[in-house]
């Protein structure tokens, strides 16, 4: 069952209706971790799927997650630098952490965020958890994984939608809790934020049981962010079942008008 509540922001003219949810799948652990923080008129939410294991993978997702959101508190404004911000705070607390425990090689994450304002959203990722993007119950466009499968669509030697299924998507090319080099993660630059917009955040045990058109349908149907969720997770547990699913969460944010 997904949580989900409503922000308030420019003085009422829009609001911020959104949902949460993560399940562990067919798996005995689940490695990811959600979470969501207000500061005045501004909100973060965060997506982590971790990569390592029982007292690895956990670990360093839900480090990962609360880290981010400790950081967001302090940053004064809405910008490209404070997401950076954000990430580089994230990734120096999951590698003072291997440090400290001798785990260099079992806590490594994913993340995914997405940040508004009354006026603007932005949102950046790295690894495999994805953000997609909607405007009026269409889908737009989503963030592109730092994957090996994804290196191989970019190149044309195979197709978008053999991404889901290929044999080597879960071998990553970034990730938190790895020591990076120049642009690891990536960010997109501010845009307006209106009413009319949603954004699906969700780790790769989500996205990988659920196509687009079926994501845009469950939009169209919804008029809460709890029953777009609802709908995309009946989807996700149909598709997967009896195929050994992996943690699967996501993160839904629909934008609405004072009047909706």
């Amino acid at each position: 069952m997904s949580v989900g509540g409503q922000i308030i922001l420019d003085k009422g003219k829009i609001k911020l209706l959104y949902a949460m949810q993560s399940g562990k799948g067919d798996r005995s652990l689940n490695e990811d971790a959600i979470g969501f923080r207000q500061s005045g008129n501004r909100v973060c939410f965060a997506l982590a799927d971790g990569l390592g294991g029982h007292g690895g993978g956990d670990v360093a997702s839900q480090l990962v997650v609360n880290a981010v959101l400790h950081e967001f508190v302090y940053q004064s404004n809405l910008s490209e630098n404070s997401l950076e911000e954000c990430f580089e705070c994230a990734q120096k607390e999951l590698l003072t952490e291997q440090s400290r425990l001798g785990n260099f090689f079992g806590m490594k994450s994913t993340l995914v965020l997405c940040m508004t304002d009354d006026e603007n959203v932005l949102y950046g990722h790295i690894g495999d958890s994805r953000l997609y993007e909607f405007e009026n119950g269409q889908y737009l466009c989503r963030t592109l994984d730092h994957s090996v499968p994804q290196m191989l669509a970019l190149a044309g030697e195979i197709k978008e939608c053999e991404i889901r299924g290929h044999t080597d998507r879960n071998r990553l090319l970034r990730a938190m809790g790895v020591e990076w080099g120049k642009n690891s993660y990536k960010v997109v630059s501010p845009k307006p934020l209106k009413a009319g917009q949603a954004y699906l955040l969700c780790s790769d045990g989500f996205w990988e049981w659920i196509e687009e058109e079926r994501m845009e349908a469950c939009l169209r149907e919804a008029p809460t962010a709890e029953q777009w969720m609802e709908c995309m997770e009946r989807e996700v547990r149909k598709n997967g079942e009896g195929k050994k699913m992996d943690n699967y969460s996501a993160i839904v944010i629909m934008v609405k008008g004072k009047d909706e």
